[in-house]
């Protein structure tokens, strides 16, 4: 295939998620106020960490980066989803189609170590509790954080270098609501099954590692909590299982997605939503809800926000 013939497509053809016009305007009123839940979830989150001297712990940092990577997870395939109800030929351009290829992994890549590092984060302050402080300072943090984004700018990276110099000739509809890297590399005027399987292999290094880590962590977390005070017990185990809860909804998806895809195309499209509303949507609400310090900060900011204007 001449070099030449990777300039015929320009842009790509989205079959979105239903075909019926009434379904779609169903849908559009459905996926915007779950965005527009996301964004302010997320959002409220980011405010009370950053305002309430009460959270500024490392894992409430931590935190506060998982809600920043959630609303970018969601916002790179959401707000055009969104919009494509409302159109009859819903067509996205080439760079925009590669844009969303790169943000998926960079974003996906860099939440899975984020995971990691809240699991040492909590591995740390109930097996080595005396030296929690000590070992997660805002430095490491800080370090531990930007590991994480880098992680995920490399994977990202990867995928766009290959799939950008891919032959596309011919064939740009693809059956879903964003350019899912599989079905972009089905695209491809080549035989892209050697390909599909390399990357997969890839996703498969980095889903299957972070995953093996965040067992172990939680291993170890789960048999100190056992030897611990029935009191203490218990907040560890709130607190270990809310992280659990948030691991399983964005590994399931991810691993049936990318590492063992099922190739049916309506469950395909169910984790795609899945992984990339429901579950920024539903890390706040397992925050909030299960944490106690949360809700105490979430009173304490509407106290004085309130306040003021019930003295005036």
């Amino acid at each position: 295939m001449d070099g030449d013939n990777q300039t015929v497509v320009s842009e790509f053809i989205l079959w979105g998620l239903a075909h019926s016009k009434n379904i779609q305007v169903l849908l559009f009123v459905i996926f915007l106020m779950l965005y527009l839940l996301i964004m302010s979830g997320n959002i409220v989150i980011l405010t009370l960490i950053t305002t309430d001297p009460h959270l500024h712990s490392p894992m409430y940092f931590l935190l506060a980066n998982l809600s920043f990577v959630d609303m970018w997870l969601s916002t790179n395939t959401t707000p055009k989803m969104i919009t494509d109800f409302l159109r009859e030929i819903k067509i996205i351009s080439f760079a925009g189609c590669m844009s969303q290829v790169f943000f998926s992994h960079c974003i996906a890549a860099g939440e899975m170590v984020l995971l990691v590092v809240m699991a040492y984060d909590r591995y740390v302050a109930i097996c080595k509790p005396l030296h929690y402080f000590t070992i997660m300072n805002l430095k490491r943090c800080s370090s531990l954080v930007l590991t994480s984004w880098t992680i995920g700018f490399i994977h990202g990276i990867i995928y766009i270098v290959v799939i950008v110099h891919l032959p596309f000739c011919g064939p740009n509809e693809i059956d879903s609501f964003f350019c899912d890297m599989p079905l972009v590399i089905k695209l491809a005027c080549m035989d892209y099954h050697y390909l599909n399987t390399l990357m997969n292999a890839d996703c498969g290094l980095v889903a299957i590692t972070c995953f093996i880590l965040l067992l172990t962590s939680y291993t170890y977390i789960l048999m100190t909590v056992c030897k611990s005070s029935k009191a203490g017990a218990s907040k560890a185990m709130n607190t270990c299982t809310a992280h659990i809860t948030v691991v399983l909804i964005f590994f399931v998806p991810c691993i049936f997605i990318y590492v063992w895809p099922l190739n049916i195309t309506w469950l395909d499209k169910f984790f795609a939503v899945f992984y990339s509303v429901f579950t920024p949507l539903l890390n706040p609400a397992i925050y909030t809800l299960r944490n106690k310090e949360m809700k105490n900060a979430m009173k304490r900011f509407i106290g004085n926000f309130l306040g003021p204007k019930v003295n005036s």
